[in-house]
């Protein structure tokens, strides 16, 4: 078969995050009914439709759990063959630094201590819109994160299992998704032992109480609670215990955040560069969406808010661009790793337009900050979050 230039290179920069937006079409497994509902409200908002990454429109983040079919959608490659993921084929592997290689059945995983943990996946990339000057990559907005309970068993008990070696320091994961075109590199990641041997690391094969769906990584995928979603592998199947970090591009160039802060084209000369691990502080204003006109009755503005490996503090809003703030009211379940509702009841003064602005602290100290530091990925956008909207008569 013949690959034209154009065509070449639109694969390897699909592959490598980066959207070009010519001859796409939906992934098989879309049109074979893993796709959203387009008959109920709320769909995902496309942003790449090959593979297809999409994000959830953020009025659906008024409830604790982002359901299956409404969680956003991310993957370089999109899902693996189905042959490669069949309950009769798929295995995981489990091997490098172990003293004793194991080859697991999903049957043989259930096996060990069921554990279900409710957790934020966000995107590396969520908001990278929104960086000035704009960065390559998927233009996502505010959408690619959900909440949802996960259930499956602790990486470490498969680790204990398999017996660690003293060199240890790393965690390889691979899954079984493949580039079109041998020439880009496999999505493959690492994570330190000591996250990988963390009692809330999970190998997941249920997602809200549900077998876990093709587009979020069935028959198995890693969650990382805290963390961002690149360590959350998909289609898992080798597990590779190692003393170093996984090498190749999506380790040792992707997925890397400058230690200190850089001006925008400056180059990189002077700082290092380390993998994206946990989530910054951030919320979201989920209602009133942008555009919205309202009564001068009193409106519920709500939300939701979350961190990394800290819990969220306060929330507080503001009505005048910041100049004065005021504390929402964090509202229904508290779970570490989940994010937090919050509800403010508003009784605007003056009619006409109005810009809504949100920022969280977490337990720690970290404040969301009015612009995220710039990076030339677009990682970890947490700058406060804002929705313009009119107050009518």
């Amino acid at each position: 078969m013949t690959i034209s230039r154009r065509s070449l290179f639109g694969t390897i920069l699909q592959g490598l995050g980066v959207s070009l937006l010519v001859n796409q079409r939906l992934p098989a497994a879309q049109a074979a009914g893993d796709a959203p509902d387009r008959n109920e409200s709320g769909p995902l908002t496309a942003r790449v439709t090959r593979p297809y990454d999409a994000e959830t429109p953020v009025r659906e983040f008024t409830s604790f759990l982002t359901p299956n079919h409404r969680f956003f959608v991310r993957s370089h490659f999109g899902p693996p063959a189905a042959d490669l993921i069949s309950e009769a084929n798929w295995r995981l592997r489990v091997g490098g630094l172990t003293e004793q290689p194991l080859e697991l059945t999903l049957n043989d995983l259930k096996e060990f201590e069921r554990v279900t943990i409710t957790a934020v996946v966000q995107c590396s990339g969520n908001g990278r819109a929104f960086h000035r000057p704009k960065v390559p990559g998927v233009q996502w907005e505010r959408g690619a994160v959900g909440n949802a309970q996960w259930t499956g068993v602790r990486l470490r008990d498969v680790l204990t299992k398999a017996g660690l070696r003293h060199q240890a320091k790393h965690v390889q994961l691979q899954g079984a998704d493949r580039p079109v075109v041998a020439s880009v590199p496999l999505f493959t990641r690492s994570i330190p032992l000591e996250k990988a041997l963390h009692p809330d690391t999970l190998l997941a094969y249920e997602m809200n109480g549900r077998p876990l769906p093709l587009l979020h990584g069935a028959p198995l995928r890693v969650i990382t609670p805290g963390w961002m979603a690149d360590s959350c592998t998909k289609w898992l199947t080798d597990i590779t215990v190692q003393a170093d970090e996984a090498k190749g591009y999506y380790m040792q160039t992707a997925y890397r955040v400058p230690v200190t802060a850089i001006q925008p084209n400056s180059g990189l000369p002077g700082t290092s560069m380390v993998p994206v691990e946990a989530m910054v502080v951030k919320s979201l204003i989920a209602f009133p969406a942008e555009g919205a006109q309202v009564g001068q009755g009193p409106v519920t503005v709500q939300g939701v808010a979350w961190s990394g490996e800290a819990t969220v503090a306060t929330v507080e809003l503001s009505f005048d661009e910041g100049k004065t703030w005021e504390q929402a009211r964090l509202v229904g379940e508290d779970e570490p790793y989940a994010w937090r509702q919050w509800q403010f009841l508003w009784k605007p003064t003056v009619s006409g337009p109005v810009t809504i602005l949100c920022r969280a602290t977490d337990s720690g100290g970290q404040v969301q900050p009015q612009t995220s530091p710039w990076n030339p990925s677009g990682f970890l956008w947490n700058g406060w979050d804002r929705v313009a909207i009119t107050v009518g008569l």
